[in-house]
């Protein structure tokens, strides 16, 4: 009876203290839970692939709302300098007019692939090649330097495998956003102590194909403007070397089928011009007013361009003395302004000549170029006018 008794308590005993494995009512030693490693979110396109280098993808096949996402620089809040490999720093021997905007152009061909040589025409490209143009905004003409000027815009060409794609970004607070239906930006510049208030206006993406598009073949595709061979045969400073652009260009295997290097240095390769600045007074002066006109007018006023219909042609290579120059031909669909011109070019008479006169002008429906510039350009205006002046009278027929 004892031992019985004393059974009872032990097996009491061990189920009070909860001796049992199966008892769901146990006690359990708590559990510390790692906190899970977050995924990443997938990015929503190749744009914010972060990337060290050129993000070639996205430029082939996005248009990435950050200039920045494409990786051109090695600093993306300064374009103006410093573009990452293998893109290079080029100029043009004459002035786009831009309402007077400090122009920065970079050219990147992709590695292992050249541009093709034209003597007259836009060279050809490959699919890949990235132009940019940043347009910054002096607060004084006569004071150069990053600290007188702001950012306004940066506009990418891009050869893509449909052909050249146009995107512009719009610089605010350090950081460059594409835009698709263009901006005005107030801006006051000082120009020889004269100062203009005026709208800066960044073109649309529409607006960029008025003055890049190329009528061909029943379509009408978008081609670069300054890339040509007279405007890029002229000497620059590349690493404190004085070159001549093009040669350089053969050099760092940018460029094939340039005439010989040394003809091109002595001038004998006569088949490339070049067009002087506007204002190298020990140039002469018919050139270094058709290179002017070449790149702001020539795009347009030519027979595939935007302005095909006004019969005018002002490129380069163009017989100055001809009728299709302007000489004594009156342009169909325009009024003659205030002073009621009648000619595009009236021998001896810059004062009554309409490709004079209209780059004076400001009002929408008079202006030219019409696109690119509230401002008159007033210097280049003279100088046209003064060569105009010595074209003899004899060159046409201009009745009044």
């Amino acid at each position: 009876m004892r031992s019985s008794s004393l059974l009872l308590l032990i097996i009491t005993l061990i189920t009070a203290c909860g001796g049992s494995d199966n008892d769901s009512s146990a006690q359990q030693d708590p559990v510390t839970e790692v906190p899970a490693t977050p995924t990443p979110p997938s990015p929503t396109s190749i744009c914010e692939l972060g990337t060290s280098t050129i993000n070639w993808d996205a430029l082939l096949t996005e248009n990435c709302d950050n200039l920045a996402q494409y990786g051109l620089f090695i600093d993306p809040s300064t374009p103006t300098s410093s573009p990452a490999s293998p893109g290079i720093l080029y100029h043009l021997s004459t002035q786009l007019f831009t309402n007077y905007a400090n122009k920065h152009r970079f050219v990147f061909i992709p590695q292992g692939k050249q541009a093709s040589f034209h003597p007259s025409e836009a060279f050809d490209f490959p699919i890949g090649t990235v132009l940019t143009k940043t347009f910054s905004m002096p607060y004084d003409t006569q004071v150069s330097g990053a600290e007188n000027e702001v950012l306004i815009e940066t506009r990418l060409l891009i050869r893509r495998e449909t052909g050249w794609t146009t995107l512009t970004y719009l610089w605010q607070d350090g950081k460059a956003t594409l835009i698709q239906a263009g901006a005005d930006i107030p801006h006051s510049v000082n120009h020889q102590g004269k100062t203009e208030t005026f709208d800066y206006h960044v073109p649309s993406r529409a607006e960029c194909k008025l003055c890049h598009q190329l009528n061909r073949d029943e379509s009408s595709l978008i081609s670069p403007i300054g890339l040509k061979a007279h405007l890029l045969n002229h000497d620059i400073d590349y690493r404190g070397q004085t070159v001549n652009q093009l040669t350089l260009w053969q050099n760092l295997f940018m460029l094939t089928g340039l005439p010989n290097a040394d003809d091109i240095a002595s001038g004998i390769a006569t088949e490339i011009t070049h067009a002087p600045n506007l204002f190298d007074t020990d140039a002469n002066l018919t050139l270094r007013v058709k290179g002017y006109l070449d790149i702001n007018c020539a795009h347009c006023h030519r027979a595939e361009g935007f302005a095909s219909i006004s019969g005018l042609r002002l490129g380069f290579n163009i017989d100055h003395t001809s009728y299709q120059y302007g000489i004594c031909k009156q342009p169909p669909g325009w009024d003659g302004g205030a002073k009621g011109l009648s000619y595009d070019i009236v021998p001896g008479d810059g004062e009554h000549s309409i490709i004079a006169y209209r780059q004076e002008l400001s009002e929408p429906k008079d202006r030219m170029p019409p696109l690119g510039r509230s401002l008159s350009h007033t210097e280049a205006v003279e100088i046209i006018k003064s060569w105009i002046d010595t074209l003899p009278p004899s060159l046409g027929n201009c009745q009044w």
